[in-house]
C-alpha cells in the first residue's frame, strides 16, 4: 500500500482532488486487511457519483447497507455554522457558508443516480431523518445491521448443512439471479408441485421469495411458499418433483401482437374458455373474450372476458384449452343502425332508459306544484328531469337544470307543507313555524305564474 501512499501523497501536495481509480484501489487494499475482514467497516461518504459506485463494482466492493441521512439545507447550514464556531474544533476546514452551498449542490446533482442504482440492483439503501434525536439514528441504524447481519449468518449457517436459504437481503442483482435461476425458471416450483399451477414470478424485483439450493435460485409466489421450499427443498427440485416445467408455457399477447400474427384466428370462437369451464360449462356461462387479454399456449390465441380470468388461464392453461365447444352458441352480434330501426324499436335502443329513470322518479315524487293540475306537473317533472340528466347536453346545462328542478320540487311541496300547518282556527304568528309567512308569500306569488320559467 506504500506505492499508493506516496502517490496519494504527492496529489494531496499538490492541492488536486484525488483520482477515483486512486481512491477505490486504497479502499480495496484497506479492506484486505485483518480488522476490517474480521469486525467489518462503515465507509462514510463514499460514493458520491455513479463513476465511483462502477469503479467499487467492478472490484466487487458491494456495502451490505447504505444508510443515507436527510437533512434540510437550512439545518446543514446551521449545523456548519454551530461546527465551526465549536471549542472543540482543532484544524481548519473548508466549511464555510458557500463551500457548504457547492458541496450540497453537487451531492443533489449526483445522489439521485446513485441512489436509483443501488435499489434497483442491490436494494440495500435505506433513509433516515438526520433531524431526529441522535440516539434514536443509533438505535435505527443498529437496528438495520442487526437485520441484515442476521440474514447473511442464516444464510450462511443453512448453506453449511446444505439446505435450502432465503437469499433476501444479500444484495443480488436481478442479472446474477437471471443467470443462477433453477429448472423452473421464473416459475414457483412450491405452486407446481402442489396445485399444479404455473405462477410466473418475474415481475418480483425484490427477490424477498427467492431462495437458493444447490447453487441454484428459486422463486416463489409467496411466504408460505418460501417456508414449505425452506422447510424441504428437496422434494420440490429435479428429481424428486412430483411436476416439471411443461415445455409448451402460456404468455400473455398484446392487440398489436396478436394483430401481427393475422391470418392466426382466436380459438373457441373467440369466447372465454375461463368462464365457460368455471361455470359449469353452462349455455349462459359463453361470454365473448376481449381483445386486450389474449394469451398464446400451444401455438394458439385464446381470449379472456377480464383480467382476471386471463390470470386464471396462465395458472392452469391446459384445464381450459382442450375444451369442446357447445352445439349451441349465442347469435353472432351484428351492429346495426339505429336509426333504421322501427318506432318501439328506436324508442329502446335510444330514450326507454332515460324516460323509464324520470317516469320512475316522478312516480316516487309524485309532482303538485300549485294552481296546476296533476296532468300537467307530472309532464313538466318529467321535463325538468330530462333535461337535468341529458348526457349530451354540457356540463353547464345539466347543472343549470339540476338546480330548476330542485326548484321545482320546493314549490311542489308547499301544498302539503302549508296543510299541514293551516287548520280553521285563527293562529296568531307567535304561534306559526318560523317561516309560514314566507311559503305562505310565496305559494300566492304563484298564483300569477302558474307554470314555472323555462
Amino acid at each position: 500500500i506504500n506505492a499508493e501512499y506516496g502517490e496519494m501523497e504527492s496529489h494531496l501536495r499538490a492541492g488536486v482532488t484525488l483520482p477515483d481509480a486512486l481512491v477505490v484501489e486504497a479502499i480495496e487494499k484497506i479492506m484486505l486487511s485483518q480488522q476490517c475482514q474480521t469486525r467489518g467497516y462503515v465507509l462514510d461518504g463514499f460514493p458520491n457519483t455513479i463513476e465511483q459506485v462502477k469503479l467499487l463494482t467492478e472490484l466487487s466492493i458491494i456495502p451490505v447497507q447504505i444508510i443515507e441521512l436527510t437533512l434540510s439545507n437550512k439545518d446543514v447550514h446551521w449545523r456548519g455554522t454551530a461546527d465551526r464556531h465549536s471549542p472543540d474544533k482543532t484544524l481548519p476546514l473548508h466549511d464555510s457558508a458557500p463551500i457548504l452551498d457547492v458541496k450540497l449542490s453537487s451531492y443533489k446533482r449526483n445522489i439521485n443516480v446513485v441512489r436509483a442504482h443501488y435499489e434497483k440492483e442491490h436494494r440495500n439503501w435505506s433513509t433516515l431523518e438526520a433531524n431526529r434525536s441522535k440516539w434514536l439514528l443509533n438505535e435505527q441504524c443498529a437496528e438495520y445491521i442487526n437485520k441484515q447481519l442476521l440474514m447473511v449468518q442464516t444464510y450462511l449457517q443453512r448453506r453449511s448443512t446444505g439446505m435450502a436459504a432465503s437469499i433476501y437481503g444479500l444484495c443480488v442483482t436481478p442479472n446474477e439471479c437471471s443467470s443462477r435461476l433453477g429448472e423452473f425458471s421464473h416459475y414457483c416450483p412450491v405452486s407446481l408441485a402442489t396445485r399444479y399451477e404455473l405462477i410466473d414470478c418475474s415481475e418480483e424485483s425484490t427477490l424477498k421469495f427467492t431462495a437458493e439450493y444447490r447453487a441454484r435460485y428459486y422463486k416463489m409466489a409467496g411466504q408460505t411458499e418460501l417456508d414449505l421450499f425452506l422447510e424441504n427443498a428437496e422434494k420440490f427440485v429435479a428429481p424428486a418433483a412430483p411436476n416439471r416445467l411443461p415445455e409448451n408455457l402460456p404468455r400473455c399477447v398484446s392487440k398489436a401482437e396478436a394483430k401481427q400474427m393475422f391470418p392466426k384466428e382466436l380459438s373457441f370462437r373467440g369466447y372465454c374458455p375461463v368462464t365457460y369451464v368455471l361455470g359449469n360449462k353452462r349455455y349462459e356461462a359463453l361470454t365473448p373474450g376481449s381483445k386486450d387479454h389474449v394469451a398464446l399456449f400451444a401455438d394458439e390465441l385464446f381470449s379472456m372476458r377480464d383480467e382476471t380470468a386471463l390470470e386464471v388461464f396462465l395458472r392452469q392453461p391446459w384445464r381450459f384449452s382442450e375444451i369442446p365447444l357447445p352445439a349451441k352458441l349465442p347469435p353472432a352480434k351484428i351492429s346495426q343502425d339505429v336509426n333504421t330501426l322501427p318506432m318501439l324499436g328506436y324508442m329502446e335502443q335510444s330514450v326507454a332508459k332515460a324516460l323509464i329513470e324520470a317516469m320512475t322518479s316522478c312516480s316516487d315524487f309524485k309532482p303538485k306544484y300549485p294552481y296546476v293540475n296533476a296532468h300537467k306537473s307530472a309532464l313538466l317533472y318529467v321535463a325538468y328531469h330530462l333535461k337535468a340528466h341529458n348526457l349530451k347536453a354540457t356540463e353547464y346545462s345539466r347543472e343549470k337544470y339540476r338546480k330548476k328542478l330542485g326548484k321545482y320540487k320546493q314549490h311542489c311541496q308547499l301544498i302539503k307543507y302549508l296543510g299541514d300547518n293551516m287548520n280553521r282556527r285563527y293562529r296568531p304568528d307567535s304561534e306559526r313555524p318560523i317561516d309560514f309567512n314566507y311559503k305562505m308569500d310565496e305559494f300566492l306569488a304563484l298564483k300569477n305564474h302558474p307554470l314555472p320559467s323555462s
